[in-house]
């Protein structure tokens, strides 16, 4: 059974006003990970793939790691990949190539900085009158659901930013309120992402991925959207790199933002998997394009730790496509 972890942010300090960035400390990574090496090994990408491609499905009886961080951020590559090495330990860090390709920031990444300085009723009245802020019963207990590490209100927000407005108007939302908040954008964006000499770096381990061209939900566009998304960030890591991509960690990862024709999409760009948020193991490569993802504070060392015993067993049951 294969247990993919996966990480965003990465530092000492979380401190904000209106609390929107969550991560790891270094030193919880590295307690993390000697917790995870006493239940089972770690595997690379090159791994994976391999037994992908030659049809070698997980061991069922014993547990595998493998350590994901999405969105490219500097602090992975200045704080976590250090200590992935030092403990002789693989990662795979995927990248969204628009902050690269025309020094861009990611919407998500706008978002979290502007959530940080705005409440969430305050930046709700930001949308005015805008149908999107009126969910439905159904839809809220989605958003709990699924951001089970924020409060209820901060889901309300998080899904109405991602998942009812479209690319277009959350563009329109942050152009509008992100110059009036943050001046020295240039320092910020420099501080925030790798440089493309880490992206190298990265790739001649085999620690390189995709995680889009925009950060954008995928399966919420149309074909076309989403092929030219993914073939653009493909296109730039391997001219940059000289590497080849094999594969993707799902921006947002939900049923909603990699479901559809997504797979058959990813596969047609020549990737090899693909990463969703559905909290369970790999224990098949019958769907490579739609292998779940837990997130760190699910398991032992994280914060919530929804594992009495981590066993094969407590890890593989799937929800979404089976």
């Amino acid at each position: 059974m294969i247990v993919v972890v996966n990480y965003h942010y990465i530092r000492s300090n979380y401190q904000q006003k209106y609390p929107s960035i969550f991560g790891v400390t270094p030193e919880g990574f590295r307690k993390q990970l000697e917790v995870l090496a006493t239940h089972g090994s770690f595997i690379s990408q090159d791994e994976l793939v391999n037994r992908i491609q030659n049809g070698i499905e997980p061991d069922a009886n014993k547990l595998e790691f493998l350590i994901t961080y999405d969105d490219g951020l500097r602090e992975q590559y200045e704080e976590a990949l250090p200590i992935l090495e030092s403990m002789g330990i693989p990662g795979v860090f995927y990248v969204n190539t628009s902050n690269f390709d025309g020094k861009t920031f990611s919407l998500v990444h706008q978002l979290h900085l502007l959530r940080g300085e705005i409440s969430p009723a305050d930046f709700l009245n930001l949308l005015g009158e805008h149908p999107a802020v009126n969910l439905t019963d159904e839809e809220t207990d989605k958003a709990v659901k699924h951001y089970v590490y924020d409060t209820k209100e901060t889901a309300v927000l998080k899904y109405i930013l991602n998942f009812k407005l479209n690319f277009q108007e959350q563009s329109e939302l942050v152009n509008a309120a992100f110059p009036k908040i943050f001046s020295n954008t240039s320092e910020i964006h420099h501080q925030l992402y790798m440089q493309p000499e880490h992206l190298i770096n990265l790739a001649k381990k085999g620690y390189l991925g995709t995680h889009s061209h925009r950060h954008i939900p995928l399966g919420l566009f149309t074909e076309t959207e989403a092929k030219n998304d993914i073939a653009t960030s493909i296109q730039y890591l391997e001219n940059l790199t000289k590497t080849k991509v094999t594969g993707i960690g799902f921006p947002y990862g939900s049923k909603e933002a990699c479901g559809g024709n997504v797979p058959e999409i990813v596969k047609s760009c020549g990737l090899i998997y693909g990463f969703t948020t559905e909290r369970a193991g790999v224990d098949s490569f019958n769907q490579p394009y739609w292998l779940p993802r837990y997130n760190c504070n699910d398991l032992p060392g994280g914060k919530s730790n929804n594992f009495t015993n981590l066993t094969p067993e407590a890890v593989q049951k799937r929800s979404w496509f089976y």
